[in-house]
């Protein structure tokens, strides 16, 4: 039989530190992503709380959770997401059923029978849709009102406007 002295020692570290990182705290930075203006090209950063555009019942009155920085200029604001419905709607499963007969000249006559068992197509995950409104302090204030739509990864586009009317691209 073969004894290995060292095992219990190792054994009792591995629980040790399993039982120490079970109590330490998730540390998981911010959701990160890149704006970009339509009409000149620059690209920014936005950056959101994680854990802020899962679904859960917003407060509209939280403390901002999005910080978008273009150029100079940094955006505060906060989001506000409904939740989503799988789009398109799910496709069901369907069975056909196909009877079919002809006689001709001479013929004594064909007869046809056929089914089919389609199963729809797949579905999509389930995404929500919301907005965010991003304002900037100081002496030009300025404002960014965006549309967002999000996946269950917190992964999502967007497009967001300034009070020029001026389009930006969001993905994140």
């Amino acid at each position: 039989m073969t004894r290995f002295p060292a095992l219990p020692a190792l054994l009792g570290s591995a629980l040790l530190a399993g039982a120490l990182a079970s109590c330490a705290p998730a540390l998981t930075g911010p959701q990160t992503g890149r704006i970009v203006n339509t009409r000149t090209g620059q690209e920014g950063t936005v950056t959101f709380v994680r854990g802020s555009l899962n679904a859960r019942l917003p407060d509209v009155f939280a403390p901002d959770n999005a910080t978008i920085v273009i150029g100079e200029r940094t955006y505060t604001g906060r989001t506000y997401l409904l939740d989503g419905v799988a789009s398109p709607l799910p496709a069901g499963s369907s069975l056909s059923v196909g009877f079919g007969a002809s006689t001709g000249g001479g013929n004594a006559g064909d007869f046809g029978f056929g089914t089919r068992f389609d199963t729809g197509r797949p579905r999509l995950a389930p995404t929500r849709t919301g907005n965010l409104i991003a304002r900037v302090q100081g002496d030009a204030p300025g404002l960014l009102t965006c549309t967002l739509t999000v996946d269950a990864q917190e992964r999502g586009i967007g497009e967001c406007f300034d009070g020029a009317g001026i389009r930006y691209a969001l993905q994140f």
